[in-house]
């Protein structure tokens, strides 16, 4: 708690405001826009690179989706918590292991949608009956049978068809429906949207899964040093041959060579960011084209742990929507919590209720399966889908698009770049997907300016590491 208010007030004193319109001829500058993985990693390159920078973010902490409450006397992660790659070549790694941040390996299977492996689940059907854990295996024979690109549901539905042997029945089915629940987890989305021949392109890292054990806002703070920093709302960005203009909602201007548009895909989709002149059709082809998701964390805290001592506890139903399951904190750091998460259409439809009652829901699905659970004392909500700086949780494949879309995404247009994770193609959806390319976009408005200014060092990298060695990374598993 300490350090995020002290990395706070340090970002406060940072604060600069641009009302002259003027900037320096001095040195390059650039303007980034929103203050989440991507653009931190890129505003701190290009200021390691000798920029003039200034970072505008709509909120009023830093971070994106990645937020870490405090409220419980302890750390909880509302956004992001996972690295997707436990690894030395996972490009947070030696961020995480110069800070002796520890991890706790729920899963050391590198699949998309295995982020825990089985043997740490337990899974109840509605009347509190725990599923065998032999049928939880047999069901995956399911998602291997088809090729040709449609909805994942659909092309369950048709193997069922030219396989009636493997058409389950009874708590088999309801097994099933809650890989979907699974899925549309790790997408965010519903299972009718995802795109069958695209949902695993993702480039998967060695290591399995990891979950931050204390919280994940310390890897911010290294590259948050000396950064000049705003609160502001962007509203338009205009660019010409020599440079940019950006207005922010109260009037205010800031001028720069170039500028990182580094905010989620649901605020690109929501036009609420006027470009002049407009993007080009292909790029807004690839807004309009790549889904963006909701999950969200309902967090219960209670007075004392009851559950099984198991990674994840699940609810099997008929249909995907009555499904559901809860990360148990209390495995990985000690704290009696368990976290619900919703995706897809039911996240959308439990972001329409107050915060008690989207508590009391989540209760109620933990009291079918245990029916002597006791009440909460806390309880924190997220609510990424409407969170006017997300809209959204995070990108995935819809059926019938392409994965070039991140590319797409990514690729600048004159003196406009482009960073993310929706500009991932390897990494989608994931905190090192958006760190990489916050990189890269700093990487590639470094040359783009500095081939203007006619002072373009090729062997100079934007970032130099700035430790030469590794450190090994912290991982438990208990």
């Amino acid at each position: 708690m300490e350090s995020r208010d002290k990395s706070d007030r340090q970002l406060q004193r940072a604060l600069c405001y641009s009302t002259s319109g003027r900037r320096s001829t001095g040195s390059p500058s650039v303007i980034v826009i929103g203050a989440g993985f991507a653009g931190i990693a890129a505003a701190r390159a290009l200021h390691d690179a000798s920029f003039q920078v200034v970072l505008l973010e709509s909120r009023d902490r830093i971070g994106g989706r990645v937020h870490t409450d405090y409220s419980f006397g302890f750390p909880v992660d509302l956004g992001a918590s996972w690295l997707h790659g436990v690894c030395k070549e996972n490009p947070l790694a030696p961020v995480i292991g110069r800070l002796g941040l520890p991890l706790y390996r729920t899963s050391g299977d590198n699949s998309v949608l295995y982020d825990h492996d089985l043997e740490s689940y337990a899974l109840f059907d509605m009347d509190g009956n725990q599923v065998p854990q032999d049928l939880v295996s047999k069901t995956d024979l399911v998602r291997q049978e088809f090729s040709e690109d449609m909805s994942v549901q659909h092309a369950i539905s048709i193997v069922f068809e030219r396989r009636p042997d493997l058409r389950l029945e009874g708590i088999g089915h309801k097994v099933l429906q809650w890989y979907l629940c699974r899925m549309e987890g790790w997408f965010a989305a519903d299972a009718d949207t995802i795109s069958l021949k695209c949902w695993d392109q993702e480039e998967l890292l060695p290591g399995g899964h990891g979950l931050m054990v204390r919280d994940i806002f310390p890897l911010l703070i290294p590259l948050l040093k000396v950064l000049t920093s705003a609160w502001a709302i962007v509203t338009k960005v205009l660019r010409h041959h020599n440079g940019v203009k950006v207005t922010v909602e109260d009037g205010r201007t800031f001028l720069a060579d170039a500028a990182i548009v580094a905010v989620p895909l649901g605020v690109l989709k929501s036009n609420c960011i006027k470009f002049e002149p407009k993007l080009p059709e292909w790029k807004e082809a690839a807004i309009d084209d790549l889904g963006v998701g909701i999950e969200n964390k309902i967090v219960l805290h209670f007075e004392k742990v009851f559950w099984p001592n198991v990674e994840f506890l699940g609810v099997v139903a008929e249909t995907s929507y009555e499904c559901s399951y809860f990360l148990n904190l209390h495995k990985a750091t000690g704290h009696s919590v368990l976290v619900y998460m919703p995706a897809g259409r039911l996240a959308r439809d439990i972001e329409k209720l107050s915060d008690e009652a989207a508590a009391n829901f989540a209760f109620t699905q933990l009291k079918r399966i245990l029916p002597n659970a006791s009440a909460p004392i806390q309880y924190l909500v997220s609510h990424w889908g409407t969170d006017k700086s997300s809209l959204g949780s995070y990108s995935y494949d819809r059926v019938g698009k392409p994965h070039d879309l991140y590319e797409r995404l990514r690729i600048p247009v004159d003196n406009l770049f482009f960073a993310g994770e929706a500009t991932s193609t390897d990494y989608p959806g994931s905190v090192h997907g958006a760190y990489s390319t916050g990189l890269m976009a700093a990487e590639d408005c470094r040359m783009r300016v500095l081939e203007r200014y006619g002072e373009l060092d090729l062997f100079q990298p934007v970032m130099g590491e700035d430790n030469p060695f590794s450190v090994p990374l912290l991982i438990s598993r208990m």
